[in-house]
């Protein structure tokens, strides 16, 4: 399993981060956890086969997560030659095709029906969902907002968690139990610690919490400016600890 970062930023923009997107490789699966601004360039720039996708997967309903999907399922539908065929599965938290309706109300009906197979998968937390044989997502509910859910994707000889935007949880902790790669969500420096979002020695301690064996620190707000987020969380979780930067690659699993 292969992970790239393609934005490891938040709603304030930057020149060096773009919004929260995740694309993850397995076998024949193709998946985008989150789809936040600037995905489609940040893919087309990093040799990522946006196209390809088969599964897009959704935590949360703030824009940053997932507002660039109108403009995702645009460039599927105009942006490529030959058109696409393939199907998608769009999933996301209850409420998920609501929120879709809405937009095709803005955007225009192809939001729902865009000329290719577009399945929406509305998917509860605690539920899992195979992509693919031998190949499942899982979820489970963070403390974030009433919706929030974070995803792991499983494979026979790997597990990856992403835990989307969440403050600390024992309950993710447990659920996220011996993962061989935590993407976890660090939003602000500890003196500026909230319940609904992770500092350094947070996230450090979710890891450790859940046994982990690497730790990739990503969803950073710009007022960590030049200070160490690995210093941190390397208080709490002794393993490898890498503070993600857009572009970066990861292989989960042997």
């Amino acid at each position: 399993m292969e992970l790239v970062v393609l934005g490891s930023g938040t709603a304030a923009p930057t020149a060096e981060r773009t919004a929260p997107a995740h694309w993850v490789e397995a076998g024949p699966v193709k998946l985008l956890l989150d789809c936040g601004a600037g995905v489609l360039h940040r893919a087309a720039a990093f040799g990522v086969p946006w196209a390809a996708a088969t599964h897009l997967a959704i935590t949360h309903f703030h824009p940053d997560h997932w507002g660039e999907l109108a403009a995702y399922l645009f460039a599927l539908r105009w942006g490529i030659e030959p058109a696409r065929s393939a199907p998608l599965m769009l999933l996301g938290p209850p409420g998920l095709l609501l929120r879709l309706e809405r937009l095709a109300g803005a955007f225009g009906g192809w939001v729902l029906e865009p000329e290719f197979p577009l399945e929406v998968v509305e998917i509860a937390a605690g539920a899992t969902r195979e992509l693919s044989p031998g190949i499942t997502l899982e979820t489970c509910d963070t403390p974030h907002t009433s919706e929030s859910i974070a995803y792991a994707v499983r494979t026979g000889e790997a597990r990856l968690v992403y835990t989307g935007d969440t403050g600390p949880s024992e309950a993710l902790a447990r659920w996220a139990a011996g993962c061989d790669l935590l993407l976890a969500e660090c939003s602000l420096p500890d003196e500026r610690a909230i319940g609904v979002h992770l500092t350094p020695t947070q996230a450090g301690a979710l890891a450790h919490a859940a046994r982990a064996r690497r730790l990739v620190l990503t969803h950073f707000y710009p007022v960590f400016g030049a200070t160490d987020p690995v210093r941190a969380a390397a208080r709490e979780f002794h393993g490898e600890i890498v503070a993600a930067r857009d572009g970066d690659r990861f292989v989960i699993g042997t």
